[in-house]
């Protein structure tokens, strides 16, 4: 059986930044920020070739391990065949280790530019399967659907896929993002979780996580009750006690704030009025004089993983 044809064209994909839980929503909540990694990818006639700018440029293999090709690798096994080559271009502005989706950004432009340089791709491998493949290749659901899908998602896995239903966030949100220059590995924040939670923290996050999503789409004035947590920030903080920290003094100022995705980003969602206020809290300094936070303020996404014309 013959296998798939390919585009002799490059193709170029943008995947936004991605912030998973805001705080209740644990493993379950994604909202794509405006700020992207760009991947352009062309099927060559032999080899691989991986060329790295900004984020990581230092420190990402060029090669097979490197995560965009593992992932192009696992849809084109989807699609009926490997390419003879490729060459993998990426610029990467969406930071490493901060718990902004950076590895679920890789996995997404991976994934999309394999089915967008695949001959009949789109209907090989849809949307539902797309992100069934990339929650595959992440482990959860949670900032993959929004990565791909673009705004606020909810996703969970059921026993056969990965599902995600996307809500449009309140244009009245503003995200602002503290982003610190120390790395917290996902696996170290994890492992701090325990086994078991109270009864009653378990019963306020599903609370709040169900206030969420009222207070993202339609009512952000609730967003400071929204937000809270009980079931996974606190259990961290000692990872990351400068961003636990900034998280406290923001909600003491009736900003609502959580730790982004497993950290050490924190995400605070204010509007057009409180934005600049909020900014000014990037000069928190934790114990010890730790270095300060270097604040963003970012826009909503709203379309997600996009193939754009090579010159936009």
């Amino acid at each position: 059986m013959a296998g798939p044809a390919f585009r002799a064209a490059a193709v170029r994909v943008r995947v936004p930044a991605t912030s998973a839980n805001l705080g209740p929503g644990f493993d379950a909540f994604g909202l794509a920020l405006g700020l992207y990694d760009d991947v352009v990818v062309r099927v060559a006639d032999s080899g691989l070739s991986v060329d790295i700018a900004g984020e990581g440029a230092d420190s990402l293999a060029r090669d097979e391990r490197h995560l965009v090709v593992r992932s192009m690798r696992a849809a084109f096994d989807r699609l009926g065949g490997q390419p003879r080559g490729l060459e993998v271009v990426c610029a990467n502005r969406i930071p490493h280790g901060r718990g902004l989706g950076s590895s679920s950004a890789a996995i997404c432009a991976g994934l999309v530019a394999a089915r967008a340089v695949t001959i009949g791709g789109p209907s090989a491998l849809d949307d539902d399967a797309l992100l069934d493949l990339a929650s595959e290749l992440e482990g959860h659901p949670d900032n993959v659907a929004a990565c791909l899908r673009g705004n606020f998602t909810v996703a969970w896995t059921d026993e056969e896929s990965a599902k995600a239903v996307v809500l449009e966030p309140s244009a009245q949100v503003v995200p602002v993002v503290f982003v610190p220059a120390t790395e917290v590995l996902t696996k170290t924040a994890r492992g701090l979780l325990p086994k078991t939670v109270p009864l009653g923290d378990a019963a306020v996050n599903a609370g709040r996580a169900a206030l969420m999503v009222e207070a993202l789409t339609r009512r952000p004035e609730l967003l400071l009750a929204a937000t809270e947590d009980r079931l996974h920030q606190d259990y961290r903080a000692s990872a990351m006690p400068e961003s636990a920290g900034l998280v406290g003094a923001l909600r003491a100022e009736g900003i609502p704030a959580v730790i982004s995705g497993a950290g050490p980003t924190v995400l605070a969602l204010t509007d057009e009025a409180g934005a600049d206020k909020v900014l000014s809290f990037a000069g928190h300094h934790g114990h010890g004089g730790d270095p300060a936070f270097a604040a963003h303020r970012l826009e909503l996404d709203r379309t997600g993983a996009t193939v754009l014309p090579l010159d936009a």
